[in-house]
């Protein structure tokens, strides 16, 4: 069947990829290493199950929070715009 420019399954292939770029952007930007039992931006103290339960936690709940908001990114992918992508 004809679908214009785009091949049959192409939209799901862009929301794959979508998903595929944000799960490894995800996780590059686990931490890694030991803990640190003091928070890098305030040095207020990072609580021991907090410093378990997340490898590497480099910063209090708070201080984690705002970066994340900080940090936020497009939800679609950019490799290209959706019609160099779709054909």
């Amino acid at each position: 069947m004809a679908s214009g420019w785009a091949q049959d399954g192409a939209v799901q292939d862009q929301i794959d990829a979508t998903v595929d770029s944000e799960v490894e952007r995800a996780k590059n930007s686990m931490p890694k290493g030991e803990s640190l039992t003091h928070c890098e931006e305030c040095d207020g103290v990072i609580p021991e199950p907090r410093r378990k339960a997340i490898a590497g936690v480099r910063l209090c709940i708070q201080c984690q929070s705002e970066a994340e908001k900080k940090g936020r990114t497009a939800l679609y992918n950019r490799a290209g715009s959706k019609d160099s992508q779709l054909r």
